[in-house]
């Protein structure tokens, strides 16, 4: 089975008890929210990767302010042709303010619409799991950066 490493950075941006997010548009149609990030290009550094992230998926500028955390992942990824990938993702995650910009959709992304959220509703919200490791980041901002016992969200 091949195995592939995707090295990624997300902002987590809260202001005035709402979270900022971008919806995902899986493969398949599927649709969930997540946080503004996404792919490190080659040779980019993960402070860029979020700036660029940002703006291309919410039209903010946004300034990464603190690392809070890295989170591992290991799951099987199905791949466009073929068989299954390994995929070990490793997610390195802001806190970000905006500083500029204004709010519009992404286009030709992988994302569809971006939008702020109450903190309070984002338990209802159909979302990816990193947004639950980055909100827990964010919260208890672990000495080590990295929060355990996450159980399926991740």
């Amino acid at each position: 089975m091949r195995q592939e490493l995707r090295v990624a950075a997300y902002a987590v941006c809260v202001r005035d008890g709402q979270i900022l997010l971008a919806r995902w548009v899986a493969r398949d149609g599927t649709r969930r929210w997540t946080l503004p990030g996404g792919g490190m290009e080659h040779g980019e550094d993960p402070y860029d990767t979020v700036v660029r992230e940002g703006e291309e998926e919410t039209g903010y500028a946004v300034d990464p302010v603190a690392l809070l955390g890295v989170d591992s992942v290991k799951r099987l990824y199905p791949r466009r042709f073929g068989a299954p990938a390994d995929l070990h993702g490793l997610r390195l995650f802001y806190e970000a303010r905006i500083t500029g910009g204004e709010l519009r959709y992404e286009t030709d992304g992988s994302t569809d619409m971006a939008a702020w959220h109450d903190l309070a509703a984002v338990p209802d919200l159909d979302r990816a799991g990193l947004v639950d490791v980055g909100l827990r980041l964010w919260r208890e901002r672990p000495a080590v950066g990295r929060v355990t016992d996450l159980g399926e969200h991740r």
